[in-house]
């Protein structure tokens, strides 16, 4: 990968611009172009390839904001690093919602810069890889319906077989998605089977609230999806034993949205990509991504974050090795009911926890 790597350097420092070049390049075998301004930066991103970005926020040229936005039309699956001065939390919000991938500060930590690179190379194949495989099902499905429209009166049978394919083939691409999903919550064994417990959770509170049988199938795709995000999130924050840091929180906060990302070109997934993405949300507005509340959380969210912060509390995790009890995990979720909890879901999952 190091080899193929190509990082387009924005940053009107010649000192800095020079040290990281010459790391980047001699150290890390990485191919660095540098522009000392966002218009060139701009210019040369977009006649050009390049893996990963890396830009100093603030260039006199361009709010940094904007620039992120333009790179992201430019280049949707862009990877962009942001170089800052002093970490600011309310910014690294407004970074992380327009799709930057991560910040490195001053003194600039050379090591968390190739791992940082590492890991957004990592999510760049991934998300390039996944917009090919449903561009390519995109276009096969359109030469399918132009032929449907040609022999439709004559091959019956033949249209029957290709719809079975599609839905072989819907099937096999969910399928990988799933098997994505697990291996990240074998990243760490205290989550190991954490989604499917989730799932089997889920669908116990759902149908116990009666919900009919294609919200269910929903949610429980949802409850196997939810964490795919966690991918772009660093190991060493996934197994911290101590308390997290306000930088480190905020990269958790971001799976969410990070998962949308990676699903949103599935479009048969529309369903799921919003359960998924408001699966942290809390009934009096104090979650996230988004801060929604109430009724404007999707019931199959309401259900699925129960049933995950349920699963959570019952498992041993880096920093509590020892789980809670039934018992405990239970008061838990009544003493935080119409606040991060909706009442009506609250309910049902105390008539089906025994049954867990």
């Amino acid at each position: 990968m190091a080899d193929n790597c190509r990082v387009l350097l924005i940053n009107n420092d010649e000192v800095v611009s020079r040290y990281l070049k010459e790391n980047l390049t001699v150290n890390a075998g990485y191919a660095v172009s540098r522009e000392s301004s966002s218009t060139a930066g701009l210019e040369l991103f977009r006649h050009d390839t390049f893996d990963i970005v890396i830009i100093k926020f603030g260039l006199p040229d361009m709010d940094g904001l904007a620039l992120l936005r333009n790179l992201r039309l430019i280049d949707p699956d862009c990877v962009a690093i942001v170089l800052m001065e002093k970490a600011n939390p309310q910014l690294l919000k407004e970074i992380y919602k327009i799709g930057g991938y991560d910040f490195i500060s001053q003194p600039i930590n050379l090591e968390k810069l190739y791992f940082l690179i590492k890991k957004g190379l990592d999510l760049r194949s991934l998300m390039v890889t996944h917009r090919k495989m449903v561009s390519g099902l995109h276009e096969y499905n359109v030469s399918l319906q132009k032929q449907n429209t040609l022999l439709a009166r004559r091959i019956e049978e033949s249209t029957k077989n290709l719809t079975r394919l599609y839905e072989d083939l819907r099937q096999t691409y969910m399928r990988t998605i799933k098997v994505l999903a697990q291996a990240i919550d074998a990243r760490d064994h205290y989550t190991h089977s954490h989604s499917e417990n989730v799932a089997k959770y889920a669908v116990a509170i759902a149908e116990e609230m009666r919900l009919p049988a294609h919200e269910i199938e929903l949610i429980r795709d949802a409850c196997e999806l939810h964490d795919l995000g966690k991918i772009g999130v660093e190991d060493n924050i996934l197994g911290k034993r101590s308390s997290l840091t306000v930088q480190e929180w905020e990269q958790i906060k971001r799976h969410p949205q990070m998962a949308v990302r990676i699903l949103e070109p599935l479009t048969f997934l529309n369903g799921v990509i919003d359960l998924v993405k408001q699966h942290h949300e809390h009934f009096d507005g104090s979650g996230y991504p988004e801060g929604r509340k109430s009724e404007d959380i999707l019931m199959g969210a309401r259900i699925i974050h129960v049933a995950d912060a349920y699963e959570a509390m019952r498992s041993a995790r880096s920093y509590r090795p020892v789980p809670l009890s039934k018992e405990e995990a239970t008061l838990e979720i009544k003493k935080n009911t119409g606040t991060q909890f909706d009442p009506k879901v609250v309910e049902a999952f105390l008539k089906v926890v025994d049954k867990l």
